[in-house]
């Protein structure tokens, strides 16, 4: 097994994506670390190291990058259709100084392979499923031109460390994830878990942001947490991959899936003077398929349904 005895750390290990990724490595029988700061520990297991750590701080990302085999920055901000200008702005500078220390601390600590998570905000308008070369033929969505471009240049970064160090990087593009242990906050919530939130609290009139007709490509958190497994494995390339769902669905689709799997009968209003961001995403996920052998195994029905038993059991 290519995890097992390795030493691998998980920024951001003690959040939604993190948190999957220290399960996933824990079957694979890695030797975990995982830095402490505002949360604590979802999971608990006694083989987990946690370091205190504020990876805002350089020295802080160097003392907890210090004797690993490979890293898993899942450390960062994220922003969601309601949030502020300014909170976008405070989203994006996070991310570039929490991404370019850590992969300053890697580089010195003699890490031997690193994956960071891009974002599909990055590519530019589409009306089907996009390849991992179209980022760069053209501008990014108008709403993304901050932090889409903010992402665009992670990845050149992670590609300079790369053409300048021994260190081994993978970048994955990943599309909307959802699962057990998503954030259910009613201010950043995204869209699966807002309207499972709402649905469970019995909310009638049912109002959902947008037309309804907006289509997404929803990943299940555990293939998610997979299918990077695989990807720091077999293709850390300094080379993007998509890993994504592979089939747009509607968010009306969506309504209908959350609202029959809680039980609830609303009657359903489609608010489109709300901002819900673009009208189409999806991402071609057959670069995964070739490169890792990576196939989605949980279904929208079935995660969804998951995903409700979780947040059901948390209230």
């Amino acid at each position: 097994m290519f995890y097992r005895n390795m030493k691998v750390l998980v920024t951001g290990g003690t959040g939604f994506v993190g948190t999957h990724i220290v399960q996933e490595l824990l079957k694979h029988e890695a030797k975990v670390r995982v830095p402490m700061h505002n949360r604590p520990m979802i999971i608990k297991d006694d083989t987990i190291e946690t370091v205190y750590a504020d990876l805002d701080r350089l020295d802080d990302c160097k003392k907890a990058a210090k004797g690993v085999d490979f890293v898993f920055h899942a450390a960062g901000s994220v922003g969601a259709a309601g949030v502020t200008k300014s909170g976008i702005m405070a989203s994006i500078t996070k991310n570039l100084v929490l991404n370019a220390y850590m992969l300053q601390a890697a580089w010195e600590a003699g890490v031997s392979r690193f994956l960071i998570f891009s974002s599909s905000t990055g590519y530019p308008v589409s009306d089907h499923a996009v390849k991992e070369e179209e980022m760069w033929t053209g501008p990014t969505h108008p709403i993304y031109f901050g932090y889409g471009w903010m992402r665009r240049y992670l990845e050149r970064l992670t590609e300079f460390v790369a053409a300048n160090s021994i260190m081994k990087l993978a970048i994955v593009r990943p599309s909307a994830v959802y699962g057990r242990y998503d954030n259910f906050d009613p201010v950043v919530s995204h869209v699966i878990p807002s309207l499972i939130r709402r649905a469970t609290a019995k909310e009638n009139p049912y109002v959902v942001w947008g037309t309804g007709n907006e289509v997404r490509d929803f990943l299940h958190i555990s293939d998610f947490a997979r299918g990077s497994l695989l990807m720091l494995e077999k293709y850390a390339e300094s080379d993007a991959v998509n890993i994504g769902y592979g089939r747009g669905v509607t968010i009306k689709e969506v309504v209908q899936i959350v609202l029959e799997t809680t039980g609830h009968d609303a009657q359903v209003i489609f608010d489109s003077t709300k901002p819900t961001t673009i009208p189409f995403r999806m991402i071609d996920i057959s670069k995964a398929q070739r490169v890792l052998n990576f196939k989605p195994e949980i279904d929208l029905e079935e995660g969804i349904k998951d995903t409700v038993k979780w947040y059901l059991s948390t209230i």
